[in-house]
């Protein structure tokens, strides 16, 4: 996963518990990184045009970081859900966020549809999944 992706994915989770802008140290708490890390990769996606931040308040996503981040967080549950039902892992939400940027819509769909199929228990709520913290920096 592009670190890039897990920066979307984290404003996307975090734009739906509260309203935009999120801090840049809520960001960084979320994805595991320093605030000057966090800092500069809000820099490369406010360059191109995913998010729109204010140095000090914080960022939100633009209508295209919205579309980008949708479409990860929904490969972001079909994996969680995939690795916690199936493959009984416990750091199945870490799982899925190395892998959201990775795979296709079109696989993760067919993960859900393969686990509605074969998997007892429900889908995971999305708003339930969060961020799992990361160690690297």
């Amino acid at each position: 996963m592009t670190r890039e992706t897990e920066y979307l994915l984290a404003l996307y989770i975090a734009e739906h518990r509260s309203s935009p802008p999120v801090s840049p140290g809520r960001i960084a708490d979320a994805v595991g990184r320093s605030p000057a890390a966090t800092t500069e990769m809000l820099q490369r996606l406010d360059d191109r045009g995913l998010v729109a931040r204010e140095p000090y308040d914080g960022a939100a996503l633009t209508d295209a970081g919205k579309e980008r981040a949708a479409d990860l967080h929904e490969t972001y549950v079909a994996l969680s859900w995939f690795f916690r039902d199936a493959l009984g892992l416990d750091a199945h939400e870490r799982e899925a966020m190395e892998m959201a940027g990775l795979v296709s819509p079109t696989v993760a769909d067919r993960l859900v549809e393969l686990l509605l199929d074969d998997v007892p228990g429900e889908p995971p709520d999305p708003g339930a999944l969060s961020l799992p913290r990361s160690d690297a920096d």
